[in-house]
């Protein structure tokens, strides 16, 4: 039993990321980290911070991946 309001807990688990970052990069391929900097900077606007720190965190993700490609060329 809770007591008190209950806050909904958007912060996504890795696995969750790592599916966002695959989803992405599936439709939106070398643009996926700036889609996701979009929905950051969206979320952010609308004043809804833990989703906009979870898709900074999707587009981190995007970028590194994007860089472990390069260097493996």
């Amino acid at each position: 039993m809770s007591i008190g309001s209950q806050v909904s807990d958007v912060t996504p688990v890795l696995g969750e990321v790592e599916t966002m970052v695959s989803v992405l990069e599936g439709r939106h391929g070398a643009w996926a980290a700036d889609v996701a900097d979009f929905f950051a900077t969206f979320h952010s606007l609308k004043g809804d911070a833990p989703r906009s720190w979870a898709w900074a965190g999707v587009a981190e993700v995007a970028r590194r991946r994007a860089e472990a490609r390069e260097c493996e060329q």
